[in-house]
């Protein structure tokens, strides 16, 4: 039997067809924080570092509008979904045509779909939202972003690393790059860089690696081959920082791996 009020929650899918625009001017040193943040080239006058839109358009939430975890207080844009847990659980992203810096852009916001699951580990909401970035009345980049709210659930175990090697490339980020990153996309969400928080009240062992970090590791290894014209990820599992994780391509495809051989993230890119 369903927990969540039956009328909050067709409250919530109302919200859908729901829409927001805001303007902004492309500011470099804005873009130029988000590509050191992710260890892309820091001229990014000539090299848009991956998912570099994603420094844009940020949150902007007053400190009294922040709840105890750091997102924003429920409610705004988004519905306020009641269950406590919110995961940005992918996207998928098209390329249209490149951003041009020191020029205004508009991004309009629709929400596409609030839909009511039962899971194996409980009730889900998941929502749907899509963005378009254009200039000059021109799209340059369509966004779909797909969020999930959750229950608490049981407190998360360290996963045991494989006693069989992983293939991929190695990558290890530390504290100080979850703080930057959080810094670069101002995000305040406590479980990156709150340890006592992280474990205390969200029940994880360590710091999460953010998701949208993982992203942008994955588009910067998959646009080695070529310009990206989509690229899609999906979130599969967390991934705790201190734990090694290895990133890989094989053609379209990519992957995060966890040091137990799990797969954290899959990803596809087209050319």
């Amino acid at each position: 039997m369903s927990a969540l009020d039956p009328a909050a929650v067709d409250q919530w899918r109302n919200y859908a067809g729901r829409t927001e625009e805001r303007r902004q001017t492309l500011e470099l040193e804005s873009l130029r924080r988000f590509a050191l943040a992710v260890d892309s080239d820091r001229d990014v006058e000539r090299h848009m570092p991956p998912l570099g839109h994603w420094a844009f358009f940020l949150p902007e939430p007053e400190d009294r509008d922040l709840a105890p975890d750091g997102h924003p207080k429920k409610g705004g844009f988004l519905p306020p979904v009641t269950l406590p847990r919110r995961m940005f659980a992918g996207a998928s992203i098209r390329f249209h045509r490149s951003l041009v810096l020191g020029k205004e852009a508009v991004m309009t916001s629709m929400i596409k779909s609030v839909e009511h699951k039962n899971g194996r580990s409980g009730e889900l909401v998941f929502v749907t939202v899509e963005r378009i970035i254009a200039q000059d009345d021109i799209n340059a980049i369509a966004e779909t972003q797909n969020y999930v709210f959750r229950g608490e659930g049981p407190p998360a175990l360290l996963p045991e690393p494989s006693a069989h090697p992983i293939d991929g490339e190695l990558w290890q980020p530390n504290e100080a790059n979850l703080f930057r990153f959080s810094a670069a996309t101002f995000n305040s969400h406590r479980i990156h860089y709150d340890l006592p928080y992280a474990q205390q009240e969200e029940g994880y062992p360590a710091l999460i690696v953010h998701g949208p970090y993982i992203a942008a590791r994955l588009a910067e290894l998959a646009q080695r081959e070529a310009p990206l014209t989509s690229f899609s990820f999906r979130a599969q599992a967390p991934i705790f920082l201190g734990q090694s994780i290895r990133l890989r391509r094989d053609g379209a495809a990519g992957e995060a791996i966890r040091c137990d051989g799990a797969v954290a993230m899959s990803s596809t890119a087209t050319y």
